[in-house]
């Protein structure tokens, strides 16, 4: 086991969380209908089509938080992107829910991204504030 996993047990839950997000989006890439009834969601080509099209995103930023996060010096604004997008993810189920588009059982999921957001805020904040960027030369 990494030293950092014993040394930092929320970067390395994030790491797992980063993970599986990236591995449920690919299973909402390849079997969107599976998904959309544990949702309770209509299964028809274009929820299929949207539900695998965000599937395709749910696998682009779990496997870059993952990736930044294995690194020795991850990146905070890639982890607070992240967290970004685990608090829309919350927001948009919830009221995915509220709008009788999603079952209520999808809240477990709305939930888990809560929670996850939580956690990069916590770890982003723990990164430490990010190095100011050189001056931009304005050319006449």
């Amino acid at each position: 086991m990494s030293a950092w996993l014993r040394r930092d047990p929320l970067r390395a839950l994030l790491t797992v969380l980063g993970a599986v997000t990236a591995l449920t989006g690919a299973v909402q890439v390849v079997a969107p209908g599976l998904v959309l009834g544990a949702l309770g969601v209509d299964r028809t080509p274009v929820t299929r089509q949207l539900f695998g099209t965000v599937g395709m995103f749910m696998v682009v930023v779990g496997g870059l938080l993952t990736h930044v996060l294995l690194r020795p010096d991850p990146s905070r604004v890639v982890v607070g992107w992240a967290g970004g997008q685990k608090l829309g993810a919350f927001l948009a189920v919830c009221l995915g829910v509220l709008a009788g588009v999603f079952a209520p059982v999808a809240l477990g999921v709305a939930f888990f991204d809560l929670a996850t957001a939580v956690g990069l805020a916590v770890y982003a904040r723990r990164l430490g504030h990010p190095v100011p960027a050189a001056p931009v030369a304005v050319v006449p």
